[in-house]
């Protein structure tokens, strides 16, 4: 005989994800999670002491800071932020083509590490913060391999001018060591583990 479901999910916190990208909503879908979108502005500035996933760390909880006031008891905001580092260079996104084929120029033949960071607040007061790290092997591109990428994605809206879900993953990244929904937005597998711990999901 089938166990039942057990009450205890009346009680969990309804989840808020504070993000505009499709694929962060996307693998919030696939995971079977439920959530509403809440969206504001929030600058994306960091201190320049910060490095690496400081700085993807830094921007998740600074984003989840500007909804705390706002956080019903029973609520959970989820907030990401993703950076593309070439050595201790942070890449976010970029202002237009021209820096966005400049970038990938500087990726091409070499491998670079991609973080991000998440913070998980409640209208309760518990916090938490975290980040996860997967480094990404790049093949060398050619000018006009890069070029066609930018025109036909527009990749103005990725950290490093990338998308590793687009052609460009396909044809220039040979080796992920680490997760690579991380590179897609969201390190799932910790957001579901750190979900299960504040009563969001399980069964």
């Amino acid at each position: 005989m089938p166990l039942s479901a057990p009450n205890s999910s009346l009680a969990r916190p309804r989840l808020v994800l504070a993000s505009n990208s499709p694929r962060r909503r996307q693998l919030l879908t696939d995971l079977g999670v439920a959530y509403e979108v809440r969206l504001r502005e929030v600058a994306e500035d960091f201190p320049p002491h910060l490095v690496r996933a400081e700085v993807a760390e830094y921007l998740a909880a600074h984003k989840a800071a500007a909804y705390a006031p706002d956080l019903a008891p029973d609520e959970l905001v989820l907030t990401a932020d993703t950076i593309v580092c070439l050595e201790d260079d942070v890449l976010n996104k970029p202002a237009d083509a021209t820096e966005a084929v400049r970038m990938l120029q500087r990726l091409q033949g070499r491998a670079h590490d991609v973080y991000t960071g998440v913070c998980l607040l409640a209208g309760d007061g518990r916090r938490v913060v975290f980040s996860d790290q997967t480094r990404v092997h790049f093949r060398p591109l050619s000018l006009a391999e890069i070029e066609h990428y930018v025109t036909q994605y527009q990749p103005l809206d990725k950290a490093g001018a990338y998308g590793a879900q687009d052609w460009i993953g396909m044809v220039a990244v040979t080796r992920l060591e680490g997760s690579y929904f991380n590179v897609m937005g969201l390190p799932v597998h910790r957001v579901w583990e750190e979900l299960e711990k504040l009563g969001a999901v399980g069964f």
